[in-house]
């Protein structure tokens, strides 16, 4: 028996919208103020959580055709990578740079390699959630 989830697939369009804002301005926050890479992954997560449950599997992975396992590899990768970066420049392990530079009509903006590193946490955090997710899907 089929059931109709009207409602909750179209609260679901829109809160989807609003979660995944409230992870990329958590992810982008975190170097200064709460947030970052581990919560922002978490918030990105239950976005994609809250569209497995609003819609079948199988149409979640028609929109969005990612294996979860080599996204979390890749973040991994990324964040570790991102360490072993300094040790070419004679820096300790994770050392952060700071690029500052001004955009015109913008004014001065600030890239910390630690967004590159909280980009790869994220990544790794919403590709081992999501497959968490999954696997447990599979078994019921």
């Amino acid at each position: 028996m089929k059931i109709n989830d009207v409602i909750l697939q179209t609260v679901a369009k829109v809160v989807v919208f609003i979660i995944l804002t409230l992870g990329v301005y958590l992810f982008l926050s975190g170097h200064n103020n709460p947030g970052g890479g581990f919560v922002g992954g978490l918030v990105l997560a239950s976005a994609l959580v809250l569209l497995y449950l609003a819609f079948d599997i199988e149409t979640v992975h028609k929109g969005l055709p990612f294996d979860f396992k080599l996204i979390a590899a890749f973040g991994t990768l990324l964040a570790v990578s991102t360490g072993l970066g300094s040790l070419f420049f004679d820096a300790p392990f994770l050392n952060q740079t700071l690029l500052s530079f001004s955009v015109p009509l913008f004014g001065e903006f600030e890239f910390s390699t630690v967004t590159i590193f909280e980009a790869g946490v994220a990544l790794a955090v919403v590709g081992v959630v999501i497959t968490i997710i999954l696997s447990i899907s599979e078994d019921v």
